[in-house]
């Protein structure tokens, strides 16, 4: 395959996944910005392997993890880039879904340690097995069952606690 056209294939994937994969680190780190960011990190990172990730058609789960694993490094960082605001940007939720649910959801999510955060995001937001989740991480199958299992009986504890 040529430049030109492995450039394309390229750019045609991180077009066509760019607003699914902004959501999912959304859901890892809880700020659009910081989300932004690991997605823009996560794609540059793709494409200086795309040429053997698209060869082996793993470009899906090679951009998750990259992602997933920045998310992580990022939240161990001691010193955060965030900056403080007194004006909050407007922005749209889906229907159906109230902002202080979303932003209740959110926040639970938060309170998850890395493994637990990414074990459910993976099986629960993304609808992947648990075999995937486990290739996807590098953990086993019993690891992801676990910290899946404790996760969301985190977040049950944490979203009843916030609910009348």
């Amino acid at each position: 395959m040529r430049r030109t056209e492995r450039e394309a294939a390229y750019v045609e994937f991180a077009t066509a996944r760019r607003d699914r994969l902004r959501r999912i680190a959304y859901g890892m780190c809880g700020d659009w910005h910081r989300a932004d960011d690991l997605v823009q990190n996560a794609l540059v990172k793709l494409y200086v392997a795309w040429p053997r990730v698209h060869r082996s058609g793993t470009e899906d789960a090679y951009v998750r993890r990259v992602l997933f694993n920045a998310a992580i490094d990022d939240s161990r960082r001691a010193v955060r880039r965030e900056r403080p605001t007194e004006v909050l940007p407007e922005t749209a939720g889906r229907v159906g879904v109230t902002v202080e649910d979303r932003d209740s959801l959110v926040a639970a999510l938060q309170q998850l340690p890395a493994q637990q955060r990414a074990t459910v995001l993976l099986r629960h937001w993304l609808g992947l097995s648990v075999a995937e989740v486990a290739a996807e991480l590098g953990i086993s199958e019993g690891t992801v069952k676990s910290h899946t299992s404790r996760g969301l009986s985190a977040l049950r504890g944490a979203l009843s606690v916030v609910e009348p």
